[in-house]
């Protein structure tokens, strides 16, 4: 049936057995191996000889050559897939994995534990099956299971990611919060704050509050990124870290009251920042912040806010609602212009997702939070500051 004779060898041994009860059963596992690869061919065009372990391997290593692809996309993608070969096996067939088993395959993922306490999310979890199906969709190309098999798409009722109303901050909440940040200032001890130097965080919630940066975006720029000269901010792959797609590569304006922050953060300080240098540095370990949340948090507090109320991702949201309030030579400015800034490649998601304009309507020239302009509607919480 295989075209030659083979010897019989126990796993985990190095020659062929002389126990007939084992060669036996050797036997059986290979014919019915033999027997599959046959049938494929026959009926499908193409023999399966790779289990599903080495199929994905060879998915992420073909993925991080074509050199399309982030670090950070390929871990996570080695993280899911890997999930998928504890679920299924390492040597399994993937022609072999049905519906029915990504269907159970989805509802394992639906209760394993997520870092934060709960269950996985089913936007997590449809990333996972993204993922896979993806994988196949290599496996298609490639030969290693008949063209049109894909168990993951042909699933009917796969977790939809619950998108409720996005989170931001009016103009004047904005202006709170910075201020508070403000008064917060260097004198806050840093094993408060996590890796946030307490000098830094004025200046970091202004560049996420004045950018609409993402938060490895805004952690990662670098002192040259900046430029007083022009007056602009611009967000480039680094060495610190890669962006999230092509359009992230762009230039912003530095505000007026961005710039009038970041002065003298850059220049009046012990030892200048050098131009290759992370702009906001890790306390800890030079290198790029993880995670801010003590930080936020001892802001948020500070200013009435409770404790994991405010995040990073609601300052983009607070940018492009206060953005789409201003003014362009004169004239509103337009949507397209505010999804550039925003490292969007179209205005979709600036018009169904971002475009909050809130309750308070505003017209100016530059995205600004100025505490002295909302004194009336902030009243006793801006006093409760100290």
């Amino acid at each position: 049936m295989g075209g030659r004779r083979e010897p019989l060898v126990a796993a985990g041994e190095r020659v062929a057995t002389t126990d007939r009860d084992v060669a036996e059963a050797l036997l059986a596992e290979r014919r019915q191996e033999l027997q599959e690869r046959r049938r494929n061919r026959s009926l499908f065009g193409y023999e399966g000889t790779a289990g599903l372990a080495e199929h994905a391997a060879e998915h992420l290593t073909k993925k991080a050559r074509s050199g399309r692809f982030s670090v950070q996309w390929l871990h996570s993608s080695e993280h899911h897939l890997r999930r998928a070969v504890e679920f299924f096996g390492a040597d399994r067939d993937m022609a072999s994995i049905s519906v029915r088993d990504v269907q159970a395959y989805t509802n394992h993922l639906l209760a394993l534990p997520s870092p934060r306490g709960g269950t996985l999310k089913p936007g997590t979890v449809r990333a996972h099956l993204n993922t896979l199906s993806n994988l196949y969709r290599r496996a298609q190309s490639e030969g290693a299971v008949a063209t049109g098999f894909n168990p993951v798409a042909a699933m009917i009722d796969k977790p939809r990611p619950t998108r409720g109303e996005a989170r931001w901050l009016e103009v004047h909440d904005a202006a709170l919060f910075l201020e508070s940040a403000r008064r917060i200032g260097p004198s806050r001890r840093t094993t408060q704050l996590g890796p946030v130097h307490g000098q830094m965080m004025f200046p970091l919630v202004a560049t996420f509050l004045l950018t609409g940066g993402r938060k490895r975006e805004v952690l990662g720029l670098e002192a040259a990124d900046v430029s007083f000269d022009r007056r602009t901010v611009t967000f480039r792959p680094n060495r610190w870290r890669s962006l999230k797609t092509p359009a992230a590569h762009r230039v912003v304006p530095l505000f007026p009251q961005l710039e009038a922050i970041l002065r003298p953060y850059v220049f009046q300080r012990d030892a200048p920042l050098a131009e290759d240098s992370l702009l906001f540095p890790s306390s800890r370990t030079g290198l790029v912040i993880r995670d801010v949340r003590k930080a936020l948090d001892a802001i948020a507090e500070r200013a009435s806010w409770k404790a994991g109320e405010i995040r990073t991702k609601m300052f983009r949201h607070t940018y492009c609602a206060a953005r789409l309030q201003t003014l362009d030579h004169g004239a509103p400015i337009s949507p397209y212009t505010v999804a550039k800034e925003l490292g969007h490649g179209g205005t979709s998601l600036v018009e169904r997702v971002y475009g909050h304009l809130g309750s308070v309507r505003h017209r100016s020239e530059a995205v600004e939070y100025l505490v002295e302009n909302h004194r009336d509607t902030l009243g006793e919480r801006l006093n409760a500051l100290g």
